[in-house]
């Protein structure tokens, strides 16, 4: 009997043991599962994580990757399918040898010969796309037109590989290789070269983010995929996950007291504590079938819902509800009506509405009981309406020009005029509490101008209001993101206009270890 019980002892010590020493190698690798030095290097390399701020510093040395084998350090994890690959990089110091270089690295195997593809940055700002189509094979490149990319993205699509790259606030410059075989089971990871056998060179890497996209023939708004819920810095561009789920959570509102996201996820409202980390579900009564227009009232009392229900005919309906839950009022006679804006003085609800089969911009008494009133009159879809913090103007988005872009209109409907006019398709007008910023979500040109669809390539751009009016010349992108539908549909901002919590997707969540931190 005593040797059984000491059988049993030693195999859940063993467990116990394994379990703390995956724990302990996810807090040291966060999404990563193990690092190593590629090919018979000199000196070896190393790898930390700061779970605070999720960013990755790599030191390593190596002599080349090139020719038929490579020489680096790298952090790695297996992964099948299709993925996209994201970080902001960027190599410590002066540096040694120019052809240093860090980035994004996918391979057969860890054999210096194996077959691989990296996008990479060097340390005289070459970056370029290199591959090894063979085992043993010679390493073949395609250079980027942009030179000194600070993000680097490598996305896989069967056996194309694209990578896009960017300076901090531009726009994607993508190249991409076709028919590269190298395999399902790959190992992704981050990586640096010395490009010097006897130096160790250092790179730091932000903002992370391994998107596994859904799947081509999923169906939109009956299948989902996973969310993180994250909070970006908008002066330093660093980007936080601090929630992440298996399900679809959409539009973070952040209440004035800077103690609570809001936001929808299977037709109900939560609650996610910020010091605790942990969301509960707020008390809608019948209003369980929640949209991701939703809205908190300037003084955060109370909280406007959208509704789709099969008592109004499937169509949504605006309602009221006091913030800490309660039985909602209904405000909007008819439907579809899509809330997106709260007048600062609380008096008036701004909203999206179908009449007559056309979509214009509405407004009606937050009080509910009298007739709303029409603002915009323009045919095609104008959406998104939201009051700038003075009340002076309404801010939108509207396709009546050709692509959707952003307009705005003094809060009676009057003197509208164009604010953006690009080749993007601009959604969601957002003014900072303080007025003093502006962040829109942009959709590329493969969306139709009408459309805001779930789980695509998006950025989040910042303007500053200049005069009161947000100036587009000094536009620039704050973050790159998997998402789409979902991400920032409503007003996003901290209460003191310093940062912003919007959602991106994966299919596969990886966990990380979140730590807690005052906002």
């Amino acid at each position: 009997m005593k040797a059984v019980l000491k059988r049993i002892f030693c195999a859940v010590a063993f467990f116990a043991a394994s379990a703390s020493s995956v724990w302990a190698q996810q807090a040291q690798l966060g999404l990563f599962e193990g690092q190593a030095d590629v090919g018979k290097v000199k000196l070896k390399g190393s790898a930390s994580y700061n779970p605070a701020d999720q960013t990755y510093t790599l030191t390593g040395a190596g002599t080349n990757m090139w020719f038929g084998a490579d020489e680096y350090f790298m952090v790695w994890k297996k992964m099948s399918g299709d993925f996209i690959l994201r970080a902001d990089a960027e190599l410590l110091g002066k540096g040694v040898d120019p052809h240093r270089k860090v980035g994004w690295i996918i391979r057969t195997s860890l054999d210096s010969n194996s077959t691989h593809i990296n996008a990479a940055v060097h340390g005289d700002g070459l970056t370029a796309l290199q591959y090894r189509r063979t085992k043993g094979g010679n390493t073949e490149e395609k250079r980027s037109s942009l030179t000194g990319a600070e993000v680097i993205q490598l996305a896989r699509k069967g056996n194309k590989y694209i990578m896009s790259v960017a300076k901090d606030g531009g726009t994607f410059v993508s190249e991409e290789v076709s028919d590269l075989a190298l395999g399902d089971e790959v190992y992704v990871g981050l990586f640096i070269c010395s490009h010097n056998p006897d130096v160790l060179e250092k790179g730091t890497f932000r903002n992370v983010r391994i998107a596994v996209p859904a799947r081509d023939n999923f169906v939109p708004y009956r299948e989902y995929i996973g969310s993180n819920l994250e909070i970006m810095d908008v002066a330093t561009g660093l980007r936080r996950i601090i929630y992440q789920s298996p399900e679809s959570l959409q539009a973070p509102n952040w209440t004035p007291d800077n103690k609570y996201l809001l936001y929808n996820s299977k037709g109900l409202m939560y609650r996610y504590d910020m010091a605790k980390g942990t969301p509960t579900v707020l008390n809608t009564d019948f209003v369980t079938n929640n949209n991701n227009d939703h809205v908190l009232s300037f003084d955060g009392k109370m909280l406007g819902l959208s509704q789709s229900s099969k008592e109004e005919n499937n169509k949504s309906i605006v309602y009221t509800v006091p913030v800490t839950g309660g039985k909602p009022k209904k405000i909007t006679p008819i439907g579809h009506s899509y809330l997106h804006g709260w007048s600062p003085d609380g008096k008036w609800l701004t909203y999206t509405a179908e009449r007559d089969g056309d979509f214009n911009i509405y407004k009606i008494p937050s009080s509910g009981g009298k007739p709303e009133v029409q603002l915009t009159t323009a045919k095609g879809l104008d959406d998104g309406p939201e009051y700038s913090p003075d009340g002076k103007y309404i801010y939108f988005n509207s396709t009546r020009s050709g692509l959707m872009q952003i307009w705005r209109m003094t809060a009676d409907g009057s003197e509208q005029e164009q604010i953006t006019n690009d080749e993007f398709n601009n959604w969601f007008p957002h003014p900072s509490p303080d007025g003093k910023w502006m962040v829109i979500l942009s959709f590329l040109k493969d969306v139709k101008p009408d459309d805001h669809p779930f789980y695509r390539q998006v950025y989040l751009r910042l303007m500053p209001m200049v005069n009161g009016k947000p100036d587009v010349s000094q536009m620039k992108v704050v973050a790159y993101v998997y998402g789409g539908q979902g991400t920032i549909n409503t007003p996003s901002w901290s209460p003191d206009s310093k940062k912003i919590a919007f959602i991106s997707n994966t299919d596969q969540i990886d966990r990380l270890r979140i730590v807690p931190k005052k906002q």
